[in-house]
């Protein structure tokens, strides 16, 4: 299906079937502790919440000229690959892979420094002079950084997008001001300039029947940005750091029980925006949320849609809506657009609500793509384990391969481990689990038996 809206930006639905993405001479640098633009604070935080942080690169590995169609591509890393995986994405799957380079994120930033400077960088790595003799046609990351921006001129190139784009697109109040004054549903929300402020938000909100509420940075991930809150709480403890990009948001928190809400689901759709194309819906997932509202994991596509199709309709409609805003911003490349939908005492009284835009390759992005690759029309499941004890990586693989579910091409379904988060020591702290089958049930299945294959304590956790 094509939508031609009225800004005559093309837009394409294509759930299932993954986007003509272009080829192109091209560098990734998985510069994901640039995530928050400069808020060192924030980005200690994600490093302590999140183990094994600079190895999540590694799950750019399989995917990256799939996402730039065939490459060649470099791909920088902050960490060292895992390399029984590497021979698995090679040799089992098939993949070609992209020529890789470890760059730690301080190197990377002090690189980024002395190019801006004038200085000179040999001393510190041959990376940018190997990277500028590729010629290549364009450099991307999770975020567009100034650090990012010097790479591109040294190298003589172009990032993807730009600097504006890639931090206005990630930034939740002007999307929030954009879908109000389109007149879609909104949380309701009070905006606070300060910790001060936040207490009498509170108050307004609890005297509009809410139990909790969250406040949120302008610019978040991961749960870092976000805290949840009690509306009754007066003494209430707000960091400063949440406050690093201006006002935040401080909004009701919707639960079941509550404000005639039964149901609340928290469906996801995959988006690629290409200058060449235009937009492209081409993935819709669940969300597998924690206690705390934190990412741990996807599930395509999402059962409760199949005998709804008037609430997939109205998600594509919003999802359009917002990509819309998401290209004008000027940014280019995969994102996803993450919603709520809370359901009244009637199952037909339904809210949708768009939460939030990741303008970035994000975690849905790596599962989907290698899912609609292997099997377009089939279904999917990621997970994140971690183990209570590391373990090898290639004792992993083993167990599954033993049990005959680890998965190989041509197969009706199967576990394809994604990545391994690394300890320094080089073995397994936790991982993420793409489980593919014919059908959801089946990929659960799966689940279910690369659990039974890895007789090894490990739980669930965040992405």
């Amino acid at each position: 299906m094509t939508v031609l809206p009225t800004d005559s930006i093309s837009v394409r639905v294509t759930h299932g079937t993954l986007p003509p993405f272009r080829p192109r001479r091209a560098a990734f640098f998985a510069n994901l502790l640039s995530l928050f633009f400069g808020n060192e604070e924030e980005t200690q935080l994600l490093k302590e919440k999140v183990g094994g942080i600079e190895s999540y690169g590694g799950r750019l590995i399989p995917i990256l000229n799939l996402l730039y169609d065939g490459g060649p591509t470099d791909l920088v890393l902050e960490k060292p690959p895992c390399t029984a995986l590497l021979h698995y994405f090679g040799d089992t799957l098939g993949l070609d892979l992209p020529n890789l380079f470890t760059l730690s994120h301080q190197d990377y930033l002090d690189i980024g420094s002395r190019i801006r400077s004038g200085a000179g960088v040999t001393e510190f790595s041959t990376i940018p002079n190997e990277l500028r003799s590729h010629q290549l046609e364009m450099i991307d990351g999770y975020v567009i950084d100034q650090t990012l921006a010097a790479f591109a001129e040294y190298c003589e190139s172009s990032t993807l997008t730009s600097l504006t784009g890639s931090r206005q697109g990630n930034n939740k109040w002007r999307l929030h001001d954009y879908l109000e004054k389109q007149g879609l549903p909104v949380f309701d929300t009070v905006m606070t300039s300060n910790p001060r402020e936040v207490s009498q938000g509170l108050d307004a909100l609890r005297q509009q029947g809410y139990r909790k509420a969250v406040i949120k940075s302008q610019v978040g991930a991961s749960g870092i940005g976000i805290q949840q809150l009690a509306t009754d709480d007066s003494s209430v403890d707000v960091p400063e750091l949440l406050f690093h990009e201006g006002p935040c948001l401080l909004q009701g928190w919707l639960e079941t029980g509550r404000r005639q809400i039964t149901e609340i689901q928290s469906p996801s759709i995959q988006l690629f925006l290409s200058d060449e194309d235009g937009i492209y819906l081409y993935d819709v997932t669940d969300q597998i949320l924690g206690h705390d509202s934190v990412h741990q994991g996807n599930i395509s596509p999402p059962q409760y849609l199949a005998d709804n199709p008037s609430l997939l309709e109205e998600l594509n409609r919003q999802a359009i809506i917002a990509a819309q805003w998401l290209y004008q911003q000027g940014y280019r490349g995969t994102a996803s657009v993450d919603f709520l939908v809370a359901t009244r005492e009637k199952p037909e009284d339904q809210t949708v609500y768009v939460c939030e835009i990741n303008a970035r390759v994000t975690g849905a992005t790596y599962p989907s793509i290698l899912a609609r690759h292997f099997m377009p029309q089939g279904a999917w499941l990621l997970r994140n384990l971690k183990f209570t004890e590391p373990q090898p990586a290639q004792h992993l693989l083993d167990l599954l391969s033993e049990h005959q579910h680890l998965f190989h091409p041509g197969q009706t379904g199967g576990v394809l481990p994604i990545n391994f988060n690394l300890t320094e020591h080089g073995k397994v702290l936790k991982g993420q689990f793409l489980c593919l089958g014919e059908n959801v049930q089946q990929c659960q299945q799966f689940l279910i038996w690369g659990e039974e294959d890895l007789p090894i304590d490990w739980d669930y956790i965040r992405d």
